[in-house]
């Protein structure tokens, strides 16, 4: 059963896609509903090679109450969202139309567990920062204080067992519709929702 409506047309099978999109919105929501609901916002890390689907790792504060769900046993949702916006019925050769919310976005599900390995650990926390920082590295910061601060956090990991996209982007609209969506979204400030539509019609219409 998918974890979101997607109609065909708005459907992504591309695992390679899938893979890149959380590597690039890599700031997901862990959603779990084991010992009540419960949702963390948390950066991530993908690593393509392991499981089927690739492995999602990422740390929560020792503290929150939502590492009591992470046994393994109970599922769990991670949900990506990507560029998104309004898209004015203005925008359509088509005149019979109405306003719409254009989004992408992809749901990896699995069942988080907690890591308890202090050099994994570590070394993912090192893997994070370089992926985000070039200029940082906690080699700067005293021994003392860096164990201190990991002892704080736990390593999370979640082998993906099922991976759902959905890209509603107005593909399957005329292509003098998609135009005035691609001519739209120029005028206004979702630059990045431009891009992505324009690519992804390059992919599943031109």
């Amino acid at each position: 059963m998918d974890t979101i409506y997607i109609p065909p047309h708005h459907r992504v099978e591309d695992i390679t896609l899938m893979h890149e999109f959380i590597e690039e919105f890599s700031f997901g929501i862990l959603v779990t509903s084991a010992e009540g609901l419960r949702a963390t916002h948390i950066p991530v890390l993908l690593d393509r090679s392991r499981g089927a689907y690739g492995t999602i790792e990422t740390h929560l504060a020792r503290n929150n109450p939502h590492l009591k769900a992470l046994d393994g046993t109970n599922e769990g949702l991670f949900i990506f969202q990507g560029p998104h916006g309004y898209i004015s019925p203005a925008w359509y050769e088509t005149k019979l139309a109405v306003p719409t919310w254009n989004f992408t976005t992809v749901h990896a599900s699995g069942r988080p567990r907690v890591v308890e390995d202090p050099a994994a650990f570590r070394d993912f926390l090192r893997r994070l920062v370089a992926a985000n920082d070039s200029r940082w590295s906690e080699e700067t910061l005293p021994e003392d204080y860096r164990s201190a601060m990991q002892k704080g956090a736990v390593m999370v990991e979640m082998a993906i067992d099922r991976l759902e996209g959905k890209f509603k982007l107005g593909a399957e609209r005329t292509a003098a519709d998609r135009k005035g969506i691609l001519e739209g979204l120029k005028q206004g400030r979702e630059r990045t929702l431009r891009e992505v539509t324009e690519e992804w019609y390059r992919r599943r219409v031109d």
